[in-house]
């Protein structure tokens, strides 16, 4: 808990999550935004976020239980690749759209048949860009079977992944995020209410 706490406390302090009206990408409005392409701005903290990572993907399955390290562009990448640094592992990505050029891959990086792999990604809303992902991948008979995120917003990405077959893990939930502030007193009830609110739709 004590990273749980720490870490929250740092994404609040520097304005990494920030609560109001926001707009986003899909359209959807939000009462909160997360935006963890910053955390690698300050690398004590990225790295404590990875160092706690790898730790969370060893207790949960085994760092010698799967060979690569797969993500998406372009926040998970960044995650993945650090990743893959720290436990030695190879690393592969899936583009949203196959490159239109060249050999028209949308899988990039070393891979065969029956790869054992976990997927990174920074936050999960929906699901969809890694969804995609995992039906590329599919594509060329590389399963996907756990997935990781940093921050779960709790809309609906759990479910997708199910869909599936895919268990998604997150280091943090939108919840446990709100409700670590509202008792260290960095926000009020006002911005809980709105969180839990947004999650229950």
């Amino acid at each position: 808990m004590e990273f749980v706490k720490e870490f929250v406390t740092f994404l609040h302090q520097k304005e990494i999550i920030r609560f109001g009206d926001f707009t986003l990408a899909s359209g959807k409005s939000s009462s909160y935004y997360v935006d963890l392409r910053l955390v690698p701005s300050y690398p004590h903290e990225f790295r404590m976020m990875i160092k706690h990572l790898e730790n969370q993907i060893s207790e949960d399955i085994g760092l010698e239980n799967f060979e690569s390290i797969v993500s998406v562009p372009t926040g998970g990448l960044v995650i993945a690749s650090a990743l893959a640094i720290e436990t030695v592992k190879p690393l592969i990505y899936v583009r949203s759209k196959p490159k239109d050029y060249g050999t028209s891959k949308s899988v990039e990086g070393k891979i065969h048949d029956d790869m054992k792999v976990v997927m990174i990604d920074d936050v999960a809303t929906t699901g969809g860009s890694v969804v995609n992902a995992i039906k590329s991948l599919r594509e060329v008979n590389v399963p996907v079977k756990d997935t990781y995120v940093i921050v779960d917003r709790m809309e609906g990405a759990t479910e997708a992944f199910d869909e599936l077959g895919v268990k998604m893990h997150s280091i943090l939930n939108i919840l446990q995020i709100a409700e670590t502030l509202y008792e260290q007193e960095m926000i009020d009830e006002e911005i809980l209410d709105k969180v839990k609110k947004q999650i229950s739709k």
